[in-house]
């Protein structure tokens, strides 16, 4: 009996694209990142890849948005009906929720490096767009949770410090995290 396929529509090879773009960059980051990966990762042809992204840095902020919406995302329907302090333990949990996926947790720390590492070497383009992603969700983050700007760089600068913790590996019984436990 012959074998059939299920063709993928368009959009749908599309996003298949946006999330193997989305692993390999976590993994790899951009200058470590083949375009030739990403299409073996799903399974399609170079010249395929590149009908649907001109380049491989439309692939990167292709990747980047996704991984930024989907905080935007996670932090506005967690504050949902909440302000202040319950809004920002709200987003705090969602966030940790929403980095279990390891690979949204590398591609933020990638994406810092790789903003660096091309304006080091004088390119600045990638920088203002990740920059323009950031400050969007820096901003929904705001309106979200009804923050002052104190409450919302409290907020992320908490959030870092989680990025920190989770990278390098310490668990959550360890005393680096009991500045997270419940407020007295």
């Amino acid at each position: 009996m012959a074998k059939t396929s299920v063709r993928m529509s368009a959009e749908e090879r599309r996003e298949s694209v946006i999330r193997a773009s989305m692993i390999e960059f976590a993994e790899r980051g951009y200058n470590g990142t083949s375009t030739q990966a990403i299409a073996t990762r799903v399974g399609v042809s170079q010249p395929y890849l590149f009908r649907l992204f001109p380049t491989k840095r439309a692939l990167f902020e292709a990747a980047v948005r996704r991984c930024i919406d989907e905080l935007r995302t996670g932090f506005i329907e967690a504050a949902e009906g909440l302000e202040g302090e319950a809004a920002c333990d709200a987003m705090g949990l969602a966030y940790l929720e929403l980095i279990a996926d390891r690979s949204r947790l590398l591609l933020q720390l990638q994406l810092y490096v790789s903003v660096a590492a091309a304006e080091s070497n004088g390119d600045a383009e990638v920088g203002e767009t990740v920059r323009a992603m950031w400050l969007e969700l820096w901003d929904a983050v705001v309106v979200a949770g009804g923050m002052s700007v104190e409450a919302a760089t409290d907020f992320f600068s908490r959030g870092m410090l989680i990025n920190v913790l989770v990278a390098l590996g310490f668990p959550p019984e360890h005393r680096l995290w009991e500045g997270f436990g419940p407020k007295a």
